[in-house]
């Protein structure tokens, strides 16, 4: 059975509208859906080549009158949470949803770090089949970013709380480009914030086929493209985006021989 300890295992969208949401997404990354609701919460799973990826549900009244809008919730895979949940905050976070047992599925909680991003740590109560595939594997997560306004300081608590390890970084102008690992693979980057992002978060790029087409369907879906296409050393290239809804979310993608600009090299990390 694959380790999942400190590894994002799944990813879940809060929003007021789930139907105008699966609409949206169905369309952006191809997805599927099904429908897994329980008593007294609906819910819905976008599915992957019929695997589930991800989940979808309301965002909590509870949230809401904290003043939380949509947004992508990253899940993290942890041996205990409660444990867990503890160290984060003597480690100077915060436990936004105690730890709570979502009957014979999960055991899960919600927390965020010390510079206020949010993520959530989950133990599954029983055996998971379908676990993450490869990065890059259609409609999946193929990176993770989070965008803080001290990498050095996020490093150190994800090292302690996750132990994830830095890989190479660039600084530059725009600030840190800081890779981190787990278990012996690089699953993303922890990047200096620009000022228009008020405050921490973490953001997923889902894979897609073709950037430039997927951006075309955010935008005639109703959402945003906030930046981008951008080339980023692999030869991919990403749009960082917002749903109708007001939830964060990017793409990365390939991009066509006969796409606009494609000739114009662009620096990635400068």
């Amino acid at each position: 059975m694959v380790n999942v300890q400190g590894r994002f295992v799944w990813y879940e969208l809060m929003t007021t509208d789930m139907v105008a949401a699966a609409a949206f997404y169905t369309s952006v990354v191809r997805w599927g859906t099904r429908d897994a609701s329980m008593p007294g919460m609906a819910y819905t799973l976008f599915t992957a080549a019929e695997t589930s990826v991800s989940g979808l549900m309301i965002l909590p009244e509870d949230a809401k009158k904290t003043g939380a809008g949509p947004r992508w919730m990253g899940y993290v895979g942890v041996s205990d949470v409660d444990a867990t949940a503890g160290r984060i905050t003597q480690l100077g976070g915060t436990v936004q949803v105690p730890p709570t047992d979502i009957p014979g599925i999960s055991r899960f909680s919600i927390v965020a770090d010390p510079q206020m991003a949010t993520l959530a740590l989950i133990k599954w109560l029983r055996p998971r089949q379908e676990l993450p595939a490869a990065p890059n594997a259609p409609g999946r997560v193929g990176w993770h970013e989070l965008l803080t306004a001290d990498c050095d300081k996020a490093l150190s608590f994800y090292r302690e709380v996750f132990g994830w390890l830095k890989g190479i970084a660039d600084v530059g102008a725009r600030g840190t480009y800081q890779l981190f690992s787990v278990g012996g693979q690089t699953a993303g980057a922890i990047v200096t914030k620009p000022a228009t992002v008020p405050g921490a978060i973490w953001l997923y790029y889902f894979n897609v086929g073709d950037i430039d087409a997927a951006a075309n369907r955010v935008k005639s879906s109703g959402g945003e493209i906030l930046n981008g296409p951008t080339e980023v050393p692999d030869g991919s290239w990403i749009v960082q985006c917002i749903d109708p809804e007001g939830a964060i979310f990017a793409l990365v993608g390939k991009r066509s021989s006969n796409a606009a600009g494609f000739l114009e090299r662009v620096a990635a990390l400068d």
